[in-house]
């Protein structure tokens, strides 16, 4: 007996699986729990009931993110300041307000922040700024205002399109400029006494 099955056009064969998405919340309806249960090999961040999915990074935000991690990490552990962690990873900034940092620090007096599936705030976050418009305005000014609103000490801010390394510490509940870095020069933290990161060799990073 011969079975034969309906004829699929390349068109149908292309489609989605629309009603996949039935089985997950709408937009503005996500609740904390559910975000906290999804898995996925995205970066996906979480504001007010929405899901925002973001651009897989490429490979040179990658290299400047990774060798960043290398000398943080160095200067962190060898002092035993705190937990540093490398995306994707969770911060509550408060409630129904997630995002994933590039690089997330925690001092030790604030470990009782730190969860196993997402920190309370930071210490100090860094962000590598992506090509994209939108990219670009959600690390320089949307993630400005809500890391300074959750009370994140220090946001660094590598822009490899600039070629800077912009420091923003905390005063008052908003962020004020501690440096934008340059070529020819050394970004420094002030709240880890002593570390300082040449901007030609995170830039340089990019090009390994």
């Amino acid at each position: 007996m011969t079975i034969t099955t309906p004829a699929t056009s390349p068109d149908q064969l292309l489609e989605p699986v629309w009603d996949i998405a039935l089985l997950f919340p709408a937009q503005g309806a996500w609740t904390e729990a559910e975000y906290m249960a999804l898995e996925t090999n995205h970066l996906v961040e979480f504001s007010n009931g929405h899901l925002e999915v973001l651009s897989m990074p490429t490979r040179s935000h990658q290299q400047i993110v990774l060798f960043l991690y290398r000398l943080l990490f160095d200067f962190v552990a060898s002092r035993r300041l705190g937990t540093l962690l490398i995306a994707p990873f969770r911060v509550r900034l408060w409630p129904g307000k997630f995002r994933e940092p590039d690089l997330i620090f925690m001092a030790t007096a604030h470990r009782a922040r730190e969860h196993n599936d997402y920190f309370e705030g930071a210490d100090l976050v860094v962000e590598v700024v992506s090509g994209e418009p939108s990219d670009r305005e959600r690390d320089v000014v949307t993630k400005r205002g809500e890391y300074a609103r959750a009370g994140i000490q220090e946001y660094w801010l590598v822009d490899p399109q600039l070629e800077t390394v912009t420091v923003l510490t905390l005063r008052d509940a908003t962020y004020v400029t501690y440096g934008i870095f340059k070529r020819g020069e050394s970004a420094r933290s002030p709240l880890l006494t002593g570390f300082a990161a040449a901007v030609d060799a995170i830039l340089d990073a990019a090009a390994v």
